[in-house]
């Protein structure tokens, strides 16, 4: 009952900053060997539909095992996208200078996904001769038919942010990602082969499980400075395994009993938080509410009681949100339930959907629960202060024209040097006559946009609105708004 009040009263709140993100990934083989022309109208199709919903940010996978979906003179170019490792693309195409322009010209950020450690994925039989497990096989380690990159090494630690220091130099990306998998996923009668460097190079930590999380977290310091030394702007996420530690593991851990970040994964996720090595962090809570080893409402309280002190958003698997009914309300799925969950942890700041592709397809009309309910209006990205936190000036030159395409509201771009100062899009305001100009709401926004002027709706010249312009930086910070009245 509490729950279906909550629902009434929250299920329509709208929220001006909002991260809406949708994960694109190449392992599932939807793109190997279909050619430019059809990767390309897939890819398209995708974006328009998640753009409908109100999606804002993509997160697309660029390096699945130590090769590239973008031009790279480091690696090999992706089976999953040519069906043969190390042979490029014909015609030829840069998948990831391409996806960047087509987020851009949808007002959505761009997030590079890499997988950093895994070198071949089970199904992968022939690597390339330029493949790192090829050149260097003493650096890696075999693991229940996958081979990776051993955590352990600094050359490898090197390695990888090499590759990533290439990317974000070459791309304009929006953020770098990096998903669930450090050391492997354990398999029952298996075990890491790492037991004798261990010994020879423990760095004087006496357990094996906490040298490992060491490794690990060696590797996270070292990305993020590498990505901010770089481009500063660029945002650093992760998006780690749903469940930091069971309650019978530690004190603080969640009410659950599943697969651990910290114990089998040696992710300690929290350590990367606190000391603000990552900008954001997307849990994967892929459970249904009531799930009876990780239960979702459980398990987003935690994360929002505990990982607050960077940006939070939620990993959400789509098909099993619709697959599962309500417990409080059996005749419907769970996506109304969890959006409340969302408004009643407050340092929840968005939502990245479990992927792109199912959500397009809009089981149990959840695509259109987010048009039309959700996320109806337009947001902007969460701010991160801790990268930059002032915002540009004031638009110059707010009017109102007449060109060839009709009537037209045109500005200047502020006056600004530097990243931190430059505006590099727009927001647009409009307000009937006698209504509050009120810019906190995200039901006002016309339009954001990164050109300088947008077409009005002109109809006879007898009604009057108020427009208002914003700027926007890079990591869109907003500026003190400029009004305009104008009759249409």
């Amino acid at each position: 009952m509490v729950l279906l009040l909550l629902t009434s009263l929250t299920a329509i709140a709208q929220h001006k900053r909002q991260f809406r993100g949708a994960w694109i990934q190449c392992v599932n083989g939807q793109f190997e060997g279909i050619g430019t022309a059809a990767m390309q109208q897939t890819l398209c199709y995708q974006l328009d539909e998640l753009q409908k919903m109100g999606v804002n940010a993509i997160i697309f996978q660029v390096r699945p095992e130590c090769d590239a979906l973008y031009s790279s003179s480091i690696e090999p170019w992706s089976r999953f996208l040519t069906g043969q490792q190390g042979l490029a693309p014909e015609p030829f195409w840069d998948p990831l200078e391409w996806m960047t322009e087509q987020c851009h010209a949808r007002n959505m950020e761009l997030h590079a996904w890499i997988n950093p450690y895994r070198a071949r994925t089970k199904v992968t039989r022939q690597l390339a001769p330029s493949h790192i497990a090829v050149t260097h096989p003493e650096r890696c380690f075999d693991y229940d038919g996958l081979t990776l990159l051993n955590p352990a090494l600094q050359e490898n630690r090197d390695y990888i942010c090499r590759v990533v220091k290439d990317i974000v130099q070459r791309y304009d990306i929006d953020g770098l990602h990096i998903d669930d998998y450090f050391y492997p996923y354990p398999v029952a009668g298996q075990e890491i082969p790492d037991q004798d460097q261990f010994r020879a190079a423990s760095n004087g930590i006496k357990d094996i499980c906490d040298w490992r999380r060491y490794n690990v977290s060696l590797f996270i310091e070292q990305l993020g400075r590498t990505i901010h030394q770089t481009k500063p702007w660029v945002k650093f996420g992760v998006s780690p395994f749903g469940i930091y530690r069971n309650k019978q593991n530690s004190n603080i851990g969640s009410n659950t009993n599943g697969l651990q970040n910290y114990d089998q994964l040696y992710a300690d996720v929290l350590l990367w938080v606190n000391n603000g090595w990552v900008d954001y962090n997307v849990p994967q809570l892929y459970w249904e509410i009531g799930h009876s080893r990780a239960d979702y409402a459980e398990l987003i309280r935690w994360w929002n009681r505990y990982a607050s002190k960077r940006p939070l958003y939620i990993g959400e698997d789509v098909e099993r949100t619709v697959s599962h009914a309500d417990p409080d309300d059996p005749a419907h799925h769970q996506q109304m339930a969890k959006h409340v969950l969302h408004e009643i942890n407050p340092h929840v700041q968005g939502t990245v959907l479990w992927y792109a592709k199912m959500a397009v397809d809009n089981p149990g009309n959840y695509a259109t629960m987010l048009a039309t309910r959700y996320w109806r209006y337009p947001a902007l990205q969460p701010t991160m202060s801790f990268i930059d936190g002032k915002a540009p000036k004031k638009v110059r030159s707010l009017d109102d024209t007449w060109n060839a395409g009709g009537h037209c509201l045109t500005w200047k771009a502020p006056r600004g040097k530097g990243w931190k100062n430059e505006a590099t899009k727009y927001v647009v305001y409009r307000f009937e006559k006698g209504q509050d100009v009120n810019i906190k709401n995200p039901a006002n926004i016309v339009c954001i946009t990164a050109d300088t002027q947008i077409q009005l709706p002109y109809i006879d010249g007898n009604t009057s609105y108020t427009y208002v312009v914003t700027a926007l930086d890079r990591l869109q910070n907003e500026s003190k708004p400029r009004q305009l009245k104008v009759k249409l």
